[in-house]
């Protein structure tokens, strides 16, 4: 969960929700994305005011929850893990093999949050025409320095046996590892959390990372849901059209990762140019096929 206590008011919540938003408004904005919050906010609501857990929004204690993008930077992949098979690897071993990788920092025994967004990744995936393992793939990294390895593989037994369709069980992979590896993992994400001791949970934000194979952060994608569409874009756009047809390409190039959208918008101005070509190309092959014909018109009349 993000945030924990108890809301008896539906009204006090909400009031508490926008004086918090007001006061961290500056000129660039609410320094926690609103999408973020309103996100994970609406994450909770389902589960009712009272009984939810969901806290006094205390501003101090959020300003340790946010995402502050760092796209175009790497990810360290010496940083040193325990996926779910038992083994001590490093996180670049499952880098640099022609693959974008989706990743996600969670932890295993998280109460709410976590599940969500690991379902509605699986749910998203999938969806696809691609595969984890084949086209690209997929890390689950815990933020709990106390979880095993044995529960990262049942937690991956979980996911992989609600796929509808058979996944390369290496295609994704769970990790545990100490607090400094989970933890410089995060601050280069820019992924912000904190463990809270009065309820014993971790309180964090809900995204999900693309990167390219090399281990350069690509894309954020927030949320609890993440679309097939989304989802392919992001990893078209992570693998430089490395995956994928020219048709997919051509998808990629009518659309662009809106910000405020948090997610990929028809990109007009390309449309145009492409509808444009296409134009210009059936024109081309008309007039050929006219200049053509009258070619064999006057031959056969001389």
């Amino acid at each position: 969960m993000i945030f924990f206590g108890n809301f008896d008011d539906p009204g006090s919540f909400f009031l508490c929700l926008m004086r918090y938003l007001n006061q961290n408004k500056s000129k660039s904005g609410c320094r926690l994305p609103v999408a973020v919050f309103l996100t994970l906010v609406l994450a909770l609501l389902p589960f009712g005011y009272g009984r939810a857990q969901v806290a006094d929004l205390n501003p101090p204690d959020l300003e340790k929850i946010d995402v502050v993008e760092h796209s175009g930077e790497y990810i360290p992949l010496d940083l040193t893990f325990t996926n779910d098979s038992g083994e001590i690897i490093k996180l670049g071993d499952y880098f640099n093999h022609g693959k974008p990788v989706v990743l996600v920092l969670a932890y295993y025994e998280c109460p709410m949050l976590c599940t969500l967004v690991l379902n509605g990744l699986s749910t998203g995936v999938d969806q696809l025409s691609w595969s984890p393992g084949k086209e690209f793939q997929m890390i689950t990294v815990s933020i709990d320095p106390l979880e095993t390895a044995a529960l990262a593989a049942g937690k991956k037994k979980t996911y992989l046996g609600n796929m509808t369709r058979a996944i390369d069980d290496s295609g994704w992979v769970f990790m545990v590892g100490e607090e400094s590896q989970s933890k410089g993992l995060a601050e280069v994400l820019g992924f912000k959390y904190y463990y809270d001791e009065k309820n014993k949970q971790y309180a964090h934000p809900a995204v999900v990372f693309v990167l390219t194979e090399d281990g350069k952060i690509s894309r954020y994608l927030y949320g609890i849901e993440f679309s097939p569409r989304d989802l392919k874009l992001a990893l078209l756009e992570a693998s430089e059209g490395k995956i994928g047809n020219t048709i997919d390409r051509i998808i990629l190039y009518c659309y662009h990762y809106d910000p405020d959208a948090q997610g990929y918008v028809v990109f007009a101005a390309n449309v145009m140019r492409l509808g444009g070509g296409v134009t210009l190309a059936v024109l081309a092959l008309f007039l050929t096929g006219l200049w053509l014909k009258e070619r064999g018109r006057k031959a056969k009349a001389a």
